[in-house]
C-alpha cells in the first residue's frame, strides 16, 4: 500500500512536491540509486579508481562552496549498489552507502575542526560518519533515545572512526526532548535529523494494518519534531547553527514545523540556503518549499535521491519566547 502524505496525493499540480513520475520512483527499489561515501580514515585507493572507470562522480564536482576537500562522494545516474562490507571488530570500513540526499544537511551545517556539535537523533549514524568525514569536532555528542537504534549507531561508528577519535564522541541514550536541559548552551552546531513519517521504508507496505498505523502515528510526529527542535534550541549556543532535517515529503512535518519554530522563537533566524539548490541541480532535483531556509528533495530518473528536506536557521544572542 503506498503511504503519501495528503498534500502528495491527489491532482498533480504546480505546487505539488511530487508528481505521478516520483511516486512511480518511491515505490520501485529497482530504480534507487546508492551513493558510496570514502572513509577518510581507511582510504579505498582501489574502490576510488573503480569508480571512476565504472562512470561514477563526485558529488557536486566542485559547484557547491565551503565543500570540504576531505569529503569524497562518488555517485552514479543508473540505479544499483555495490555490496556493503560487513562489521569486524578491530578493521575499519572502507567506506558508506547511503541516499546521496542525507548529505545535504550535514553540508548544510558547515562544521569546522574544533567546534562542539550535537547530532540528537543520530542512528542509524551515517550523518555522523559524514560530518567527521567534513572536519575533526573538537566533541561530538551523537544521541539516539531508542535502544536497538542506539546499539546500531555505536556500531557504525566503531566500523568508521579511529579509537583516537572516538575518544572525542560521547555517544548517549537520552530522550533528545530533555537534553537540552541537560547541556544548555553547549553546542556550536546541531543536527536535528528528526524521526519522520516517510521514510523509503516507510513508503511501500504490503500489510495494509501496519500502513494504517503509520498513518495514524504520523498525525503525532509534528508534535515530537517541535518538541526535539526546543530541546536542541536550548542546547545550541547564542550565534549557533542548528539544521533540521527529514526524510519525508510532509509539509505538516517540514515547513509548517519550522514556520512553528521560527513563529515562537524571536531568537531564531532562518538562514538562506537557495543557493544550495541552484548550485546542485545537476545531482538532484528540488521541489519548492515557500522558504528560503528550507529545500526539498524529490526524487527523479537518473536522480533518485531523497526524499529530504532540509532547514537552517541560527541563534541569536537576544533572548527568545519558549
Amino acid at each position: 500500500m503506498l503511504d503519501l502524505p495528503h498534500e502528495a496525493k491527489g491532482r498533480v499540480g504546480h505546487t505539488d512536491p511530487v508528481s505521478a513520475n516520483h511516486r512511480e520512483i518511491l515505490t520501485s527499489p529497482s530504480c534507487w540509486q546508492y551513493a558510496v561515501l570514502l572513509n577518510r580514515f581507511n582510504y579505498p585507493f582501489e574502490l576510488e579508481k573503480d569508480l571512476y572507470l565504472k562512470g561514477y562522480h563526485t558529488l557536486f564536482q566542485g559547484s557547491l562552496p565551503n565543500y570540504p576537500k576531505s569529503m569524497k562522494c562518488y555517485l552514479s545516474r543508473t540505479p544499483g549498489q555495490i555490496p556493503s562490507e560487513r562489521h569486524q571488530v578491530g578493521n575499519l570500513k572502507k567506506y558508506y552507502l547511503l541516499n546521496a540526499a542525507s548529505l545535504l544537511p550535514v553540508l548544510a551545517l558547515e562544521l569546522r575542526d574544533g567546534e562542539k556539535v550535537l547530532d540528537l537523533c543520530a542512528a542509524p549514524g551515517g550523518k555522523s560518519i559524514a560530518l567527521l568525514q567534513c572536519a575533526c569536532p573538537g566533541y561530538l555528542h551523537c544521541n539516539e533515545y531508542d535502544s536497538l537504534r542506539f546499539r546500531w549507531l555505536r556500531q557504525t561508528l566503531e566500523s568508521f572512526i579511529p579509537q583516537p577519535l572516538i575518544n572525542v564522541i560521547k555517544v548517549s541514550e537520552l530522550d533528545g526532548r530533555k537534553m537540552g536541559d541537560a547541556q544548555p548552551e553547549m553546542f556550536d552546531k546541531v543536527l536535528v535529523d528528526a524521526p519522520c513519517s516517510n521514510d523509503r521504508s516507510w513508503l511501500f507496505s504490503s500489510d495494509s494494518q501496519k500502513a494504517s498505523y503509520r498513518i495514524s502515528q504520523r498525525r503525532k510526529l509534528p508534535l515530537l519534531q517541535i518538541e526535539l527542535l526546543r530541546s536542541a534550541i536550548k542546547a545550541l549556543r547564542p550565534g549557533g547553527i542548528l539544521v533540521y532535517s527529514t526524510c519525508t515529503l510532509s509539509k505538516a512535518e517540514n515547513q509548517d514545523v519550522i514556520s512553528e519554530i521560527l513563529n515562537s522563537h524571536s531568537n531564531m533566524m532562518p538562514i538562506d540556503i537557495k543557493g544550495i539548490a541552484r548550485t546542485c541541480s545537476q545531482d538532484f532535483t528540488f521541489a519548492p518549499t515557500g522558504q528560503e531556509c528550507g529545500l526539498l528533495v524529490i526524487p527523479d530518473k537518473g536522480k533518485a535521491w531523497g526524499p529530504m528536506y532540509v532547514a537552517k536557521l541560527k541563534k541569536s544572542w537576544s533572548t527568545g519566547k519558549w
